[in-house]
């Protein structure tokens, strides 16, 4: 988390709108091979659990149950170039929006595993726009089973949210727009709209 206090937010909103965006992220845990982090598909439900799915064989899986592990999802980031500045006394930086979330992690049953994953492909496919959406159903339950023993279902309850907005609020407005239009001219639209949403 950025140290800056000008770049933190409290909008549950905004979490939840990154991570249903993102829809990814990283799980990170101590383990007693060292530290170990996983790339996982991330859902948030409405009461501020994570629920992600691992491979068995992953690392991180043998270890999650019980223990306290930190997720993080990224949004848009991207360099921003001092010679966007009327200022010369300015230095490049970098904007971004991240999101870390501690807390104790359990491991799901079957049942919870199952609804985690049409829950996932739900979400994902409803994006998806050509074509009839995918459902587990069209999977034979036998192929179905034997993947579901392939893989373990977790959920962290968020105790701690540590989110980070830096998006150039520490500037004047006028300097805010001239990196806007910075980042438009670099194709980095995504941030662009970002910091344009966050002058309303």
């Amino acid at each position: 988390m950025h140290p800056n206090p000008a770049f933190r937010t409290d909008d549950r909103t905004l979490f939840s709108a990154l991570i249903a965006e993102a829809g990814f992220g990283m799980v990170f845990l101590g383990t007693p091979d060292g530290p170990r982090v996983a790339h996982v598909p991330l859902l948030l439900t409405e009461a501020g659990t994570l629920r992600f799915h691992l491979a068995l064989g992953n690392a991180l899986t043998r270890h999650l149950d019980g223990a306290r592990a930190l997720a993080v999802v990224n949004g848009p980031d991207g360099y921003i170039s001092a010679r966007w500045y009327s200022d010369p006394d300015q230095v490049p930086t970098w904007n971004y929006l991240a999101l870390e979330m501690e807390g104790p992690v359990r491991r799901m049953d079957r049942d919870g595993l199952l609804a985690l994953l049409e829950d996932v492909s739900a979400h994902h496919e409803a994006r998806v726009t050509a074509g009839t959406p995918w459902t587990m159903d069209k999977m034979a339950r036998i192929k179905r089973d034997r993947m579901m023993d392939m893989i373990v279902g977790f959920e962290l309850t968020v105790e701690a949210w540590r989110p980070t907005v830096k998006l150039s609020q520490n500037k004047p407005a006028e300097e805010r727009a001239r990196v806007i239009e910075g980042l438009k001219s670099e194709g980095k639209l995504a941030l662009a709209a970002l910091m344009e949403q966050l002058a309303k």
